[in-house]
């Protein structure tokens, strides 16, 4: 098993390869580049001999797989005696495959040694005359998706191959940045007599006139403007409104005076979806959100939990009840409620279905919480074969209802009137139905009617209150019949 050699080979310019480098290159027998479209390339050649792995490049479809690729040839490579693996810039900085060569050597216990020369990002910062020290992120074009945009820190992002890319990184960034954003295109930094530089307006990166290729990269300064996208500029709002010079309104609320807000907004938003209003809906997920990051922020105060407990907790919990996407187990999605049901179990550490019955919120609507019990009873088995047997059910308890009301019973007859209901929830759900749903449906409709009725009395110049109930009934029907 041979030893691997990773090796920067500087940011371009041949002066800027550390001596240990090109001592590594010009002893070694057997060396690889993972690239020679390099400038340094042109003065090694005429000391070094070298493999080139770019036909990997033209192999794979996407760069995951060209690096893990070419990682694999190195380590293979390696069985057979000691190599040179040379990489641009410095092994370390933006170079995935080494991270990976360096994990598979592990496991297969092949000894790697890296040897270091000047950066690009160390070319970058001193051709724009910048100081690092003031903080600065690293981003690859095609992870930006995936990134976090920082606006109050520097940024520098690689591999803008052309315009293609770089449309794309405009559109990203416009997310985060206003239109007018200065950002500055680089290439060829630390390469003598290819450096360049052009500062322009981030919506015209990727103007036409611009010219982008494998040497460039785009740095953005600190924005003087701050724009408010993420949930931690939600919690720094938090923060302020709860500390010192805050709101005292804010700063007095706890999780037991919060609770009612949370409710409130959570139908809001509702009424937001039933009314398709696209604008009240952001608006209102926004006051969800701020409910969510207040309790964090409450948490985090009393020092039990913050916000990230909270998404760590929910970010575990669906990885667990999905573990066919996440572990590639089969699972029958036609039992996957079933399946769901009993990793929540696994959860809360419950052996029974009665401690999951007595874990539904008191606080649900009760057509809610009475749909809940009845799925989860169902889930084991213990639900009607069919919906004739629902609907004898629900013609049973109407007649116990009436014979207790026979009686005078008030006692039996509340009883009974919630057997009642707790059938025609359950008739609902045969039906596929949401009871809540169908009784505000109901409800809005009897207002509908009920504004047609007094609207009627107004034209009659009648109150009301003086109309006999066969007038009003009158008027009831004629809503009807206007499918009111």
């Amino acid at each position: 098993m041979g030893k691997i050699s990773i090796v920067g080979l500087g940011p371009g310019d041949y002066s800027l390869i550390s001596q240990g480098a090109l001592e590594a290159l010009q002893s070694a027998q057997k060396i690889f580049l993972r690239t020679e479209k390099h400038p340094t390339v042109d003065k090694l050649k005429e000391s070094i001999k070298y493999t080139s792995l770019d036909y990997f490049y033209e192999k794979e479809e996407n760069f995951e797989d060209v690096y893990t690729k070419i990682s694999e040839f190195i380590i293979e490579t390696s069985k057979e005696g000691d190599l040179v693996y040379a990489v641009p810039g410095h092994p370390r900085v933006a170079e995935k495959s080494v991270g990976i060569i360096e994990s598979m050597a592990r496991e297969k216990g092949i000894e790697v040694e890296t040897i270091a020369s000047m950066s690009f990002v160390d070319a970058m910062f001193n051709y724009l005359a910048v100081d690092p020290a003031d903080g600065f992120k690293l981003i690859d074009a095609f992870e930006i998706q995936n990134s976090y945009i920082d606006t109050n820190t520097a940024m520098i992002i690689t591999q803008i191959y052309d315009s293609f890319i770089a449309s794309n990184i405009k559109l990203q960034l416009m997310e985060y940045y206003d239109y007018d954003q200065e950002v500055c295109i680089v290439s060829g930094a630390g390469v003598k007599n290819l450096e360049s530089k052009k500062y322009v307006p981030l919506f015209e990166l990727d103007r036409m006139e611009n010219k982008f290729d494998y040497l460039t990269s785009l740095y953005i300064p600190k924005s003087s403007k701050k724009v408010y996208n993420t949930v931690n500029d939600l919690y720094q709002i938090m923060e302020t409104l709860r500390g010192p010079g805050g709101c005292d309104w804010d700063k007095k609320q706890t999780h037991e005076s919060l609770k009612k807000y949370v409710i409130e907004e959570a139908y809001e938003l509702c009424q937001a979806i039933d009314n398709d209003d696209i604008d009240e809906m952001i608006e209102e997920l926004g006051d969800i959100l701020l409910q969510v990051i207040f309790h964090c922020q409450i948490g985090q105060e009393e020092g039990l939990f913050d916000l990230k407990e909270v998404v760590a907790g929910i970010c575990e919990k669906l990885i667990h009840r999905h573990p066919h996407v996440f572990k590639n187990e089969d699972i029958d999605m036609n039992t996957f409620d079933k399946t769901w049901e009993e990793l929540k179990k696994e959860e809360k550490g419950e052996d029974t279905v009665t401690e999951g019955l007595k874990r539904i919120p008191k606080y649900l609507p009760a057509l809610t919480k009475a749909e809940k019990i009845q799925y989860k009873a169902a889930l084991v088995g213990f639900d009607w074969d069919n919906i004739d047997d629902v609907l004898k059910k629900v013609e049973e308890e109407y007649k116990e209802l009436l014979d207790e009301h026979k009686q005078g019973n008030i006692k039996y007859i509340k009883e009974e009137l919630g057997d009642l209901l707790f059938s025609i929830v359950n008739l609902s759900r045969f039906l596929g139905i949401n009871p809540e749903e169908a009784l505000n449906l109901t409800s809005q409709k009897f207002i509908n009617r009920f504004e047609f009725v007094e609207e009627g009395s107004r034209k009659l110049n009648k109150k009301l209150e003086d109309m006999s109930l066969e007038e009003m009934d009158n008027l009831w029907n004629e809503a009807k019949a206007n499918k009111l």
